[in-house]
């Protein structure tokens, strides 16, 4: 399988860095490509809107919702440090063809809605810096693609620096705007006091969560942990695990300031001065000067907007990069890409904002936060599933109090932007003129989503109870072998599947061959990652497949059998035939499980398959 990112995969090195505050220093990064996702535009509306209504009493949601990330990204940082794979690759490895297919379609919608925030954002911030037009600001914005390009070649410690000098410009900006606000600290202390003023304050607060955790961010993280190089042993995981850990709590708590203050600055200003319906981006540059009493608050507050937007940007188009790569297995050019997304972006902005002006952004802003509401939840519950894993990671597989504490938030988040949806097209079709096309298009959409998240959350559930159902214990095997006095055959290759059926084929396997004949057990696997890379793979199945076959070969090596296994990959009546061809085998003894009907007419036997591809004869068991 190719490397995530790979023109950066493992460039930074850490191991020759010694001392403890060069060591973390060599680890500090990628958290802060990822924080600036949770300061993007996007943020901006539903925290300017949650403190001009309600003041600071929503604080507490901030504080939640960044708890909630911090838990989130550092499971997606564990995955991508201990299986070395991003979280596309780990479903794509996990999940059928199709089903990816569905999941990466999700994943490049959710990340040109999260760049539309970032392009309207960015586009807003030229247009009140500049006194740009909006429409000019927007296709400015394509500018950036070259900016991306010239960072990437530079590598990702040029870009990492880059995007905290646009983090650190964020967070200075509203240090001064804090100290022009001059907001009430007892008040902002009482707002972090969980308590929810009304059932409009309830939806703004949905609105806070869903803009919070950004499903492309887990993707991300995934990947940009692997630009560090060190230690592949258990010891040298465990400190990654460590030092990425610090770096994300640094980092988000970074991202939880900027949220906080622009929520503090809304509620310091419009709040205080009775303005509860200020809620659009444009309205509150417009508003900060005369409230505040001087002309550098707006400048700021645009400046910071800008940078947000770049910022994000920047990392939406890795994010893009990643999930292509992962889910396809395709790479193209990074400008290539870039440009791709951009336009995925600008088009829609372009088209709504020349029908109906410049005053629908916040709608848009409204709807690119909706979007990744949709496919937040296929993020979430596949990460958690994996990072539970305790094949898959190896043994550094999350407790069973985080694993607890990770579904409970996937179940709050899940819920609480499915009630945002929910209520998105109830409203659509109480405003609607033609309500019956919704009723034809988004609704069956919106339940073939449940339909397909239900799917993912019960799918490894079904494949782990499954595998240890048919995976039969070589301990569990009943032999019964009868010694004779003469034996046909001296080299005899069987066919194991970790059924019951592996019973019958021993059995008169041995009948064929004795104690003294030599015995290959083959066994191929099938799943998704062996199919498309062969013997590279290195999926949970394959794992445990390993670990089968040499439980058997002990066993029944202390039988007193001579025993080899032969471990294939790929479509068994392909696999096997090269197997068998390419050794000097007497006969090749299969079980079966009987099957037949149906099944068989559409879709063939491997055995029918098998023995006109095979040189030598072949016994069929049926248990």
């Amino acid at each position: 399988m190719g490397k995530s990112l790979e023109e950066v995969h493992q460039s930074v090195a850490t191991q020759h860095k010694k001392t403890g505050f060069r060591k973390i220093l060599a680890f500090l990064g990628p958290a802060y490509l990822v924080s600036v996702g949770y300061m993007d535009p996007g943020n901006w509306a539903t925290d300017i809107a949650g403190g001009s209504q309600f003041g600071y009493s929503l604080l507490w949601v901030l504080l939640m919702s960044n708890l909630m990330a911090l838990l989130l990204q550092s499971l997606s940082a564990r995955l991508g440090i201990v299986t070395q794979r991003d979280l596309a690759q780990a479903s794509r490895e996990t999940y059928s063809k199709f089903i990816n297919y569905i999941l990466y379609f999700l994943a490049e919608i959710a990340i040109a809605a999260c760049d539309l925030a970032e392009v309207l954002g960015m586009a807003i911030g030229i247009n009140l810096l500049f006194d740009i037009p909006l429409i000019e600001g927007v296709l400015i914005t394509v500018l950036d693609t070259f900016l991306l390009l010239f960072l990437i070649n530079k590598g990702i410690r040029k870009m990492e620096a880059f995007i905290i000098v646009l983090v650190a410009i964020i967070g200075f900006s509203f240090i001064f705007e804090m100290i022009f606000a001059e907001p009430e600290l007892d008040k902002v202390l009482y707002g972090l006091i969980p308590s929810m003023p009304n059932s409009a304050a309830l939806y703004i607060a949905i609105g806070i969560i869903g803009a919070t955790v950004m499903p492309h961010n887990l993707y991300l993280h995934s990947s940009l942990v692997q630009t560090r190089k060190f230690d592949r042993t258990p010891a040298g995981i465990k400190q990654a695990l460590k030092y990425n850990l610090i770096d994300s709590t640094i980092a988000l708590n970074l991202a939880f300031f900027v949220n906080a203050a622009i929520l503090i600055l809304a509620a310091a200003t419009f709040y205080k001065n009775g303005m509860f319906e200020v809620a659009e981006i444009q309205d509150a540059h417009q508003f900060l000067e005369p409230l505040l009493g001087t002309k550098w608050a707006p400048i700021l507050f645009a400046v910071a907007l800008i940078a947000a937007g770049q910022s994000s940007t920047v990392t939406g188009t890795l994010a893009g990069q990643i999930v292509m790569e992962g889910y396809l297995n395709l790479r193209i050019q990074p400008w290539v890409r870039r440009i791709i997304t951009r336009l995925i972006a600008i088009v829609p902005a372009v088209v709504v904002i020349l029908i109906y002006g410049d005053s629908v952004t916040g709608k848009l802003l409204i709807l690119s936060q909706v979007i990744l509401s949709l496919q937040l939840g296929f993020a979430i519950i596949p990460l958690i599933h994996f990072v539970s894993d305790k094949s898959k990671m190896k043994g550094f597989h999350i407790s069973r109090t985080t694993q607890i504490a990770a579904w409970i938030i996937a179940l709050i988040i899940v819920s609480l932007n499915a009630k945002l949806v929910y209520d998105e097209i109830t409203s659509w079709l109480e405003n609607s003129d033609h309500p019956v096309i919704l009723w034809l298009t988004v609704v069956p959409l919106a339940f073939a989503f449940l339909a397909l998240l239900l799917y993912i959350i019960a799918k490894p559930f079904i494949a782990k109870a499954k595998s240890n159902i048919e995976n039969h214990s070589p301990h569990h095997l009943k032999l019964v072998y009868t010694p004779k006095e003469i034996y046909g055959k001296k080299n005899i290759a069987i066919s194991v599947d970790f059924s019951k059926a592996d019973e019958a084929a021993l059995n008169n396997a041995f009948e064929l061959g004795g104690i003294d004949a030599q015995y290959t057990l083959i066994h191929i696997v099938e799943t998704v990652g062996a199919l498309m890379y062969g013997g590279h793979v290195d999926d949970h199945e394959t794992t445990i497949d390993e670990k089968l076959l040499l439980e058997y070969k002990e066993m029944l090596s202390q039988k007193g059998f001579r025993i080899e296994t032969e471990l294939g990959f790929g479509k068994p009546n392909t696999v096997i035939p090269k197997i068998i061809n390419a050794g000097s085998f007497d006969i090749l003894v299969m079980g079966t499980h009987g099957h037949t009907g149906l099944k068989d007419i559409l879709f063939g036997t491997t055995v029918d398959k098998l023995r006109h591809k095979i040189s030598i004869p072949l016994l069929i068991v049926k248990k």
